[in-house]
């Protein structure tokens, strides 16, 4: 879409508006294969699924990717207190210089202290990230569709706002239409929707909503062929920011004509 229309996250820029998790795939081959069609160039890895003294082993998901072209976002899942999601970006920030990306201080922030619908917890979130950017991260925190929480993680600094569409892995949708357009369109950072996308045309949707991007994981890596379905989101996610660029129509509640009257006289003349 060009030069003028690149999403930016703090200081960095990037061209793909799909952002993808590295979770739930059936291998290693079909997890990188996902990325190559999927065109994104932000990949979130949690941390907790590295020990950062073997990440040298020829298996690991680390040595599987590109880092060269791929930026990464580690996140904190798993974490179920402001402490340990502290803990946790400070090691995702190591991790970022081990695979050298020096200059990068992206983290996922993600603190879900509730097992079994996993919701983010609002304070826990606000605490950690107004901590983390102190400490110079950018702070990407995954959110419920609140107005009021996005604006309090906008003004202590975070670089997006990271909404959820509906419940994490569920496939669900875009649920609080209402409230996710409110957050779109009182942030001054950009609206990336996290969670519950299970299609294209959800993704698609999203951003014609006006987010700035999408992050998909298990719709991707559960389909019945993820290589199909990862190029299928990245379309999508294209036509969802052309279409929201472009303007779309103001709806009517009745039928209007797409042919214009004129010149219909002619008809009445035929009769004579």
């Amino acid at each position: 879409m060009g030069k003028q229309d690149q999403l930016l996250i703090g200081n960095k820029v990037f061209s793909s508006r799909l952002i993808i998790g590295t979770g739930k795939y059936k291998s290693l081959k079909e997890m990188v294969g996902c990325l190559s069609k999927s065109e994104s160039e932000i990949v979130t890895v949690s941390v907790r699924r590295f020990n950062l003294l073997n990440i040298s082993k020829n298996d690991n998901l680390i040595k599987a990717i590109n880092w060269k072209k791929l930026w990464l976002l580690p996140n904190t899942a798993g974490a179920k207190t402001t402490e340990e999601a502290i803990r946790l970006a400070f090691l995702g920030r190591e991790l970022s210089k081990r695979i050298g990306q020096k200059e990068n201080n992206f983290i996922k922030l993600e603190v879900i202290s509730d097992p079994k619908y996993l919701f983010p917890d609002p304070i826990g979130t606000l605490k950690a990230a107004e901590f983390l950017v102190k400490k110079g991260f950018n702070v990407l925190p995954y959110t419920n569709t609140d107005p009021m929480l996005a604006k309090h993680l906008e003004d202590v600094g975070c670089s997006t706002i990271m909404p959820l569409g509906s419940p994490i892995g569920s496939g669900q949708g875009i649920q609080n239409i209402n409230d996710i357009q409110i957050i779109i369109q009182n942030s001054k950072i950009p609206v990336i929707i996290d969670a519950g996308i299970g299609s294209p045309s959800e993704a698609g949707f999203a951003m014609e909503l006006g987010a700035e991007a999408v992050l998909v994981n298990s719709a991707i890596a559960q389909a019945k062929n993820s290589i199909i379905m990862a190029e299928a989101m990245n379309l999508a996610v294209k036509a969802g920011r052309k279409a929201y660029l472009a303007g779309q129509m103001v709806p009517y509640q009745f039928a209007q004509s797409s042919s214009s009257l004129k010149g219909s006289d002619f008809l009445k003349l035929s009769k004579k």
